[in-house]
């Protein structure tokens, strides 16, 4: 048999890579790079200045892989460029080809051969056949899975004839790699960042103080609250190998829940910050996704640059719900099967997916044939049992594999007494925690943080970005990376 690394779990790359958000190199790396930039009098040079900056951000994490960025920025410029004057079908039909291939195959390399090859071992085993190929030990380059998506997203509507291709090589570059969002989203479209490349940006003290406090905010979300309040509990529950209680069991994926939320919620709201700093507009990312009334309510409103990719590349081109109840239900369950495998090359996110597809079409049907349930979600009344159900989903998410995710659930669901984990101090702060975070979700659910963040007096709201900023530096230097970096 071929020997394999166990999968990596949701929270292996604990220790953080150079210029990672929550480091004081990333701050240094961030000054000097404003600096420049705004001091620059041309527009090219600053988009100049930013490509750099791009590549040696993406380089001091793993330098040849640069090449792989390179590459894709490369292939897609020049095959955008035939797609925009080529008439001939049957071409476009090949340029296009040829991109999926490119970047998809990159993908598929990188992050999913070992993990296919280990299948395929393993289902040889079972039909008694024994087959041991070379282990591959594959490094798998971080971001991967959002810029190839990104890119792709430019020659598909390319070729679906919805924008215009790239003029400059420069802007296309910079589009493809800014470094705010290059390692984990939010996943940006063409026709969201090219036309800010075409005129240079006026500095505007309302963005720079909007964007300083996105990014204490960000901060906050990720060192206060993921890791130092939560993660220590959701790791415990999910390291513990014996005897584990029902109220441990279901603690510790509620805790799971939150930091899996402040962390990626966190990265996204530094990222937009960062890029709003360089005057630039990146898309809304997550919506008070605990406050979702339902599954279908839930993805608009996490990972939204994802799940609108999915949406919009995958759900409709398969025909979305325009064909049988039956076809319908196929393209729901697809797409999310392949949006649980497109977080991690494991059959844990598989089934992550496949049971989001499973509730999505499962809701569908529900909405369709009673009126009073339909009621139920669009009126919010189904929040209460979003959450849960959520949660217990997560809990394939985040376990190493299906014998840990099956233990984790029969005690969640078969009473097993006693605290055999987690102390009294650990329950009271993840109760209070999800109390006060569903309240809060609940209150704003229709309202963007923008429009919340202006309903605070000024003064108030100082005082808040104060608060947060001493919270972040008096805390624990657990130095984590980011859960998405793996993705």
């Amino acid at each position: 048999m071929v020997r394999r690394a166990p999968r990596r779990s949701t929270l292996a790359l604990r220790r953080s890579p150079p210029l990672i958000f929550n480091s004081y190199l990333f701050i240094g790396f961030l000054a000097i790079n404003l600096a420049v930039y705004w001091t620059l009098k041309s527009w090219t040079a600053r988009k100049l200045q930013l490509l750099i900056a791009s590549y040696l951000f993406y380089a001091a994490w793993n330098p040849p892989f640069v090449l792989l960025l390179l590459l894709s920025t490369a292939v897609d410029y020049a095959l955008g460029k035939r797609l925009q004057v080529t008439e001939s079908q049957s071409i476009r039909r090949t340029l296009l080809a040829a991109s999926l291939l490119v970047n998809l195959g990159m993908l598929a390399w990188f992050k999913y051969a070992s993990f296919f090859l280990a299948s395929l071992v393993d289902l040889l085993h079972a039909i008694g056949i024994e087959y041991a190929p070379p282990q591959l030990d594959l490094v798998l380059p971080v971001g991967i899975s959002f810029y190839t998506f990104q890119t792709l997203s430019y020659t598909i509507d390319l070729y679906r004839r919805r924008i215009d291709a790239s003029r400059s090589l420069l802007d296309f570059a910079v589009y493809v790699s800014f470094f705010p969002q290059l390692v984990a989203g939010p996943i940006v479209r063409a026709s969201e960042f090219l036309h800010q490349l075409k005129q240079p940006p006026t500095f505007r003290a309302a963005h720079r103080d909007w964007g300083i406090t996105l990014i204490v905010l960000g901060l906050f979300q990720k060192v206060v609250l993921a890791d130092s309040l939560v993660s220590r509990v959701a790791d415990a529950v999910y390291a513990h190998t014996g005897p584990l209680s029902t109220a441990d069991a279901w603690l510790g994926t509620i805790a799971f829940a939150w930091q899996i939320l402040f962390d990626f919620a966190g990265y996204s709201t530094i990222a937009i910050g960062v890029a709003m700093l360089f005057g630039f507009g990146l898309p809304r990312n997550f919506h008070w996704p605990y406050a979702a009334s339902g599954f279908s309510d839930f993805w608009r409103r996490w990972h939204i640059s994802l799940s609108g990719w999915l949406r919009d590349y995958l759900y409709i081109p398969l025909g979305g719900n325009r064909g049988s109840t039956i076809a319908t239900s196929r393209n729901l369950l697809l797409t999310m099967l392949l949006g649980g495998l497109w977080h991690g090359a494991a059959w844990t996110f598989v089934a992550w997916g496949g049971i989001h597809g499973v509730l999505l079409i499962t809701e569908r049907r529900l909405r369709e044939a009673s009126s009073v349930f339909a009621r139920c979600l669009d009126q919010g009344w189904a929040i209460p049992v979003t959450f849960p159900i959520v949660c217990v989903t997560w809990v394939f998410f985040r376990a190493n594999d299906f014998v840990q995710a099956s233990t984790l659930l029969s005690r969640m669901f078969l009473l097993h007494p006693g605290m055999q984990v987690l102390s009294l101090t650990d329950a009271a702060t993840i109760s209070a925690l999800t109390l006060v975070g569903l309240m809060v979700s609940i209150w704003f659910r229709n309202q963007t943080l923008e429009d919340v963040w202006s309903q605070i007096p000024r003064p108030v709201a100082a005082m808040i970005v104060i608060f947060m900023a001493l919270m972040i530096f008096s805390s624990p230097g657990d130095n984590r990376a980011f859960i998405y970096f793996q993705f």
